[in-house]
């Protein structure tokens, strides 16, 4: 009767194990550093695009506040 209950119970530890493995978290936590990713190479390009757009209007003449 012993060796059956200890069956049992090493049964019963070892379904409940395997169960609760795989839940979907490395799937959600996957998908996360992929978007994570995604968005640091978007502000990297836009920031470097940024960066090399000349800003117009300030070779030095100041027309907008000439007749103030």
């Amino acid at each position: 009767m012993k060796p059956i209950k200890a069956l049992f119970v090493v049964a019963a530890l070892t379904i409940s194990s395997f169960a609760m493995a795989e839940g979907g978290a490395d799937r959600t936590f996957a998908r996360m550093e992929q978007a994570s990713q995604v968005s640091m190479e978007a502000y990297q390009v836009a920031r470097q695009q940024k960066a090399e757009s000349p800003v117009v209007g300030s070779k030095g003449k100041s027309s907008d506040h000439a007749n103030c």
